[in-house]
């Protein structure tokens, strides 16, 4: 927690965290579920200029996508104040990710069962920076479920990386997430925990 010298608060320390996965995992909605403000989205229509270009298999129904980024706040205790980035899907947009990336603790990588292979990117990425990471296997209505050994094997994870099932459409399982976040980045940097 810093100190404020003007008027001796005590200010919560401000962590970044990006939110990352494949396209439609629910990155929005995560961000947009457990955010304590309007959360900032830059989503736009999808239209015909991304025929060709995007895949769509598996979530043909998805009308707009995330152009840039995702914004939100999150307060955790009295303590820390966690800013949620998170990331577009679509690979034509990856040139964003070193920007939102720069200067986080940490990230969340969204899972979905039915277009698992898309987290692979997001694992490679964050691998590469040395950058601490969960991944949340989100649970779509109808998609195919699997034990999270399995998911964990398929996805070729190091034992260190936690993997746990989310909704990213409800604020407790989110701040959960983010939760498990925080404390296995704090255990891989070696720094102290949060209180909760």
């Amino acid at each position: 927690m810093a100190f404020d010298r003007s008027n001796h608060l005590r200010l919560p320390t401000a962590i970044k965290i990006v939110v990352a996965g494949g396209f439609g995992a629910g990155k929005t909605t995560m961000v947009g579920a457990v955010s304590e403000i309007r959360p900032l989205r830059t989503e736009e229509i999808l239209t015909d200029r991304g025929v060709g270009v995007d895949d769509i298999s598996g979530v043909a129904a998805k009308g707009t996508t995330t152009v840039a980024m995702d914004f939100g706040r999150i307060t955790l205790g009295q303590d820390y104040v966690l800013y949620l980035f998170g990331t577009p899907g679509q690979e034509r947009f990856w040139f964003v990710w070193d920007e939102l990336a720069k200067g986080s603790l940490g990230a969340v990588v969204l899972a979905d069962t039915r277009r698992l292979a898309d987290c692979f990117h997001s694992i490679d990425y964050f691998e590469r920076r040395g950058t601490p990471f969960v991944v949340a296997v989100n649970a779509f209505e109808g998609a195919p479920t699997y034990d999270l050994d399995e998911v964990r094997l398929a996805l070729q994870l190091k034992p260190s990386v936690p993997i746990v099932m989310c909704d990213a459409r409800k604020r407790n399982s989110t701040r959960d997430v983010l939760v498990t976040l925080v404390q296995h980045s704090a255990e891989s940097r070696m720094m102290p925990l949060p209180a909760q």
